[in-house]
């Protein structure tokens, strides 16, 4: 099982294959539009103008399980997307990451890399999780901008914390290219 065998919905709830990224290097993000984290758009679009052409793609899944923090519509989030942050790498339809209505997606990411490969400042973000009342426990995805980094073949190589930069992920991926 590889991340190429599933299949997931765009913008405008078209099927899309998993399987047309085969030989490509993937990030896959889930984020939202109202977070503290979200000016990691900035980077995450630098980092894909940079590699893109070599191979490289971000997906994007916008979810709202983290305090609502991704309201609106698919096409409002594009919107806001494309115009606060100039992004053009693939965006899809909102999902959830964890329980039940998980998309089986993200529940195969999660079960592929259970924990995060954390930066300098994940030790005070678990605290505002935990101010927050936020589980930090388990495989769960933690919030949003977690990042899995994913090989040509499709198989799932790390996942990386909320608050770790894009700019701190570009070896890695410079690797797999």
């Amino acid at each position: 099982m590889t991340v190429h065998n599933y299949t997931v919905k765009d913008g405008t709830g078209n099927d899309v294959a998993l399987s047309r990224y085969d030989g490509k290097v993937l990030l896959i993000v889930n984020t939202a539009t109202k977070c503290g984290l979200t000016p990691q758009y900035d980077a995450l679009e630098a980092m894909y103008k940079k590699f893109g052409d070599r191979g490289f793609e971000i997906l994007d899944f916008p979810s709202n399980q983290f305090l609502g923090q991704a309201p609106g519509t698919d096409e409002e989030i594009t919107e806001f997307c494309t115009l606060n942050y100039g992004t053009t790498f693939p965006r899809f339809a909102k999902i959830d990451v964890n329980g039940e209505s998980a998309a089986p997606l993200f529940t195969y990411l999660k079960s592929a890399a259970k924990t995060d490969t954390d930066d300098a400042e994940a030790g005070a973000f678990r605290k505002i999780l935990s101010d927050l009342r936020q589980s930090v426990l388990g495989d769960n995805i933690k919030w949003n901008f977690t990042k899995f980094l994913v090989n040509r073949d499709g198989t799932v190589v790390t996942r990386f914390g909320p608050t770790f930069k894009p700019a701190d992920i570009e070896a890695r991926v410079e690797e797999l290219l």
